[in-house]
């Protein structure tokens, strides 16, 4: 008695599937990584030569001289756009890249190959941005070694500014604030600086200065400058008031940097996609003559 055949399911004929009892399964898997790699290599030569014109634009545009060239807020604007437009460019020439040179899928469906476009398209971009950081990497430690040298070179003019008080130290400017003047300085008072300003980073660290901190750099300040104990302490205030505004707008700086660096990274991810479904359309397309 012969076995009558089993129709499809509607779910199998609406997407174009058929129910067998064997899987057909290509022997190659679906990502081509030679196309992957050479749109990421090209994503991050592009976006690399970009980012060092980019810079050489900023470099340009700005002057050591007060009141010329470019302001802050101006150069801070114009590097956030140069990032984002940076990422649209290299981003959208890698996923083209990888979209026309991967090769043709057939017996595939449509929405398939649509979706492993966009995948080739977002590899390329991840690819592509962890080449960037590695050389970017690898570059800073370069010239981290290269000034470790010349650190090396210049040790005893290092060694002579340390015995004068003379280290670099970020909170250097507010401590010489503390201790400013109308007399001419008349004695070595490295000491007396080195020790305010261990007092003065760890007032730093702490949400408000604690008294005998206070009162003992009160002292000092009124020893070496000639001030009341009133007035000391208060200049010991002000000045670490700037300071705890100075750090909160760095850290506001950066964050905001980190903030749009996300958006431009986000962009260049979907230029990336994007790029890759139109690239991988025109390559099946393709008429052969």
């Amino acid at each position: 008695m012969a076995h009558s055949a089993v129709p499809p399911s509607a779910g199998s004929r609406e997407f174009g599937f058929a129910d067998t009892s064997v899987k057909n399964e290509a022997p190659s898997s679906g990502v081509s990584w030679p196309a992957v790699l050479a749109g990421a290599f090209a994503a991050a030569a592009l976006l690399l030569s970009l980012l060092a014109l980019g810079a050489g634009i900023g470099l340009s545009s700005i002057s050591p001289w007060s009141n010329m060239g470019a302001s802050t807020s101006a150069i801070g604007i114009g590097a956030i756009v140069w990032l984002i437009v940076t990422q649209i460019i290299a981003a959208t020439m890698g996923g083209y890249l990888a979209g026309r040179l991967r090769t043709k899928w057939v017996n595939i469906h449509t929405d398939e190959v649509y979706f492993r476009d966009t995948a080739h398209g977002f590899l390329v971009w991840a690819v592509g941005l962890v080449i960037t950081a590695a050389f970017l990497a690898s570059a800073g430690s370069s010239m981290v070694g290269g000034g470790a040298q010349v650190g090396a070179i210049t040790s005893g003019r290092a060694t002579s500014n340390q015995a004068g008080g003379q280290v670099s130290d970020p909170n250097k400017y507010f401590v010489d604030t503390l201790f400013r003047s109308v007399r001419p300085e008349d004695q070595n008072d490295a000491s007396m600086r080195a020790e305010a300003g261990s007092i003065f980073a760890n007032a730093l660290r702490q949400k408000d200065v604690p008294a005998p901190d206070k009162t003992y750099l009160g002292l000092l300040v009124a020893a070496r400058t000639g001030l009341s104990q009133t007035d000391a302490e208060q200049r010991v205030s002000d000045v670490l008031t700037q300071a705890r505004q100075a750090v909160d707008t760095a850290r506001k700086a950066v964050a905001h940097t980190l903030y749009w660096t996300f958006l431009a990274l986000l962009i260049g991810a979907f230029c990336a996609s994007f790029a890759a479904t139109i690239g991988g359309r025109q390559r099946d397309h393709m008429v052969v003559i």
